[in-house]
């Protein structure tokens, strides 16, 4: 049994029993960038991309087509890049947020995203490796989102190391062009010390599901591999690898004509020597996100065998339970682009005079239910169960429910308003959950998936987790319903509200939905 467990059992009960350091307090005025920074390096800004018609975030979550067979260029990457993790607003609104002082201030300012983030502090940075098939000279580039631009680290063609490091049995295209997609601790560790780790891999699995719904709703396709040969391509990236992971590289089928397969990796050491230069002058390192790290970047390269997860499957519905209807999900038809650009965080704003409707309540389950595989080299394991919890909703009568992603309905689980429940085992004071129309809580049997893949199965549970709340989100948006996702709550008290004691269920996150007060004192300035 590896460290995973010890950290997950924790996390479980972190309401209950506060992980080192309990008397954390950050320093914001020390804190480091939210983007790295290489000063000296050369680059180019990446093309403006126009967003095509019948692009619908209903065939970004459901695709029907078979297997995508787009082909990514320059503008396409591009457009996905500025539309996941890139910077497109300004705003700032009167809300229940503890940062509300902050705000107002330009130097602070919070710049809106398409992929959610734990803090909004966007700890994922993204590297392009691009090959000789490429629109410009084969190299590693570093994704300046700020500038929305890449920034040339490297110069020569090494996507024969990234094809080295992922193995043979890889998952996606035959290809010389890879996002790699690493996660610098201290950008997140700084304010959430210990719990950072288990912030960090929800930031990966948020910005991978944009990616894979922005990708799918254009005809394309996104296969993220979350086992690699990690030490290598730490070392390809000249990053320290306690200090930084590399959780996933997202190979790309790129247009035009492409190198010869089957080329051997080239001997020899080849590593970006043009480093980040960090910010802050005191930099902190914490036991559990250290021993974390080394824990599951261990025995990195030993993907796991086709089924390998099935021990860890969800568990199917209890059809013994009480069956409640929903009406056929209201149809997301908003393009991908325009429900990321409106995708935010509703902090306290909820208003439950205006109730959610059954068919928007659905809409955002159905999300939930499609975002919970994350592809690529994990498979088509489902690996969550959904529960809602329901407080105002059109036609469903207050209480718990399981979801039934087979029947699209509901199975009650408990009766009753779970109102007081929710606030009371909430931890921070910018939501009143109350108010919310439905908490929804996806689960995943953490201890199985650790038990089925090893330590690295951590990162694969919290990465589903995260392309959930991406899914929720992004639906919510297209429906114009408020959204709010958290982590600070007692995860014990709600596997005794649900009865999940011996199902080995760790619930992970809330995500409240519902209607926003009317009128609200918004400020938004779009930059692109």
């Amino acid at each position: 049994m590896g460290y995973a467990h010890e950290y997950a059992d924790a996390i479980m009960h972190r309401g209950r029993v506060p992980m080192d350091p309990a008397d954390y307090v950050p320093n914001w005025q020390d804190g480091p960038r939210k983007a790295k920074y290489h000063p000296g390096a050369d680059g180019f800004p990446l093309p403006d991309a126009s967003y095509p018609a019948g692009a619908t975030l209903d065939r970004g979550l459901f695709p029907e087509d078979g297997p995508a067979e787009g082909e990514f260029d320059l503008v396409a990457l591009s457009g996905m890049l500025r539309d996941s993790y890139g910077l497109t607003g300004r705003r700032l609104g009167v809300q229940a947020n503890t940062d509300l002082d902050a705000l107002p201030f330009y130097p602070l300012a919070n710049w809106s995203r398409g992929s959610a983030s734990g803090g909004g502090l966007y700890p994922v940075g993204i590297h392009w490796v691009s090959g000789p098939s490429g629109p410009v000279p084969p190299g590693v580039h570093y994704y300046s989102t700020r500038h929305h631009s890449m920034q040339r680290l490297l110069t020569g063609d090494v996507s024969d190391r990234v094809r080295a490091a992922l193995g043979e049995d890889a998952p996606g295209p035959e290809t010389d062009q890879y996002l790699v997609l690493s996660i610098k601790y201290w950008q997140n560790s700084f304010k959430y010390n210990s719990f950072s780790f288990h912030a960090v891999s929800m930031d990966l699995g948020a910005c991978v599901q944009t990616w894979r719904m922005w990708a799918a709703a254009r005809g394309l396709a996104v296969e993220p591999a979350l086992w690699f040969d990690e030490e290598r391509l730490a070392e390809l990236l000249g990053v320290d690898p306690e200090a930084e992971g590399i959780f996933a590289v997202v190979p790309l089928k790129w247009a035009g004509p492409q190198p010869p397969s089957g080329r051997p990796a080239a001997e020899g050491p080849v590593a970006v020597r043009r480093g980040d230069v960090e910010r802050s002058r005191t930099v902190l390192t914490f036991d559990a996100l250290v021993r974390m790290q080394a824990a599951t970047s261990a025995d990195a390269a030993a993907r796991p065998a086709p089924g390998a997860l099935a021990p860890a499957a969800a568990h199917p519905v209890d059809r013994a339970l009480a069956e409640v209807a929903l009406p056929p999900a209201r149809a997301l038809d908003a393009d991908v682009r325009t429900a990321l650009r409106a995708r935010r965080s509703s902090f306290g704003r909820f208003d439950a005079q205006r109730p959610v409707t059954a068919d928007q309540l659905a809409a955002c389950l159905a999300a939930a239910s499609a975002g919970s595989r994350i592809g690529g080299d994990t498979g088509d394991v489902r690996l969550t169960r959904l529960y809602a919890f329901v407080n105002h909703v059109e036609g469903v009568e207050p209480g718990s429910y399981a979801y039934d992603p087979e029947r699209r309905g509901l199975r009650r689980v408990k009766e009753g308003r779970p109102g007081e429940f929710l606030q009371r085992n909430y931890f921070l004071s910018n939501y009143n959950l109350e108010q919310a129309g439905a908490v929804l809580v996806p689960t995943v049997r953490t201890t199985a998936v650790l038990d089925a893949v090893g330590d690295r199965g951590y990162r694969l549970v919290n990465a589903t987790i995260g392309a959930v709340a991406q899914s929720v989100y992004t639906a919510a948006a297209a429906m114009d319903l408020g959204c709010g996702v958290a982590l600070g709550f007692d995860n014990i008290s709600y596997i005794e509200e649900l009865g999940l004691e011996g199902t080995g269920e760790a619930p992970l996150l809330i995500m409240m939905i519902g209607n926003e007060r009317p009128a609200p004192a918004d400020f938004r300035y779009e930059i692109a």
